[in-house]
């Protein structure tokens, strides 16, 4: 399977259907490590991933993105490949 670069301006809503990428807590990663990593794959500012993290220590898990599950996907793989975590719901 070829993967696609994805940009800022890419339309990810294209009417197909949502899912949500989640977050789960760990006791192996750092703060610092989960909120670099959603800011490089999700696109977060330091503020939004930063409050993913605390909610994901205190709660066990965030929902951190909404979109196309292809482009969920991608993120949860580069998230995974991070250490951290994750798996793509549909809603």
């Amino acid at each position: 399977m070829k993967e696609k670069t994805l940009h800022k301006n890419d339309k990810w809503n294209s009417g197909s259907e949502s899912s949500s990428l989640v977050l789960y807590n760990d006791d192996i990663n750092t703060f610092d490590h989960v909120i670099k990593s959603l800011v490089e794959v999700c696109g977060h500012d330091a503020v939004q991933a930063e409050q993913c993290a605390l909610i994901v220590h205190f709660k066990g898990s965030c929902e951190v993105k909404l979109g196309v599950v292809e482009v969920l996907n991608a993120m949860s793989r580069s998230l995974n490949a991070k250490g951290l975590n994750s798996k793509v719901e549909s809603l």
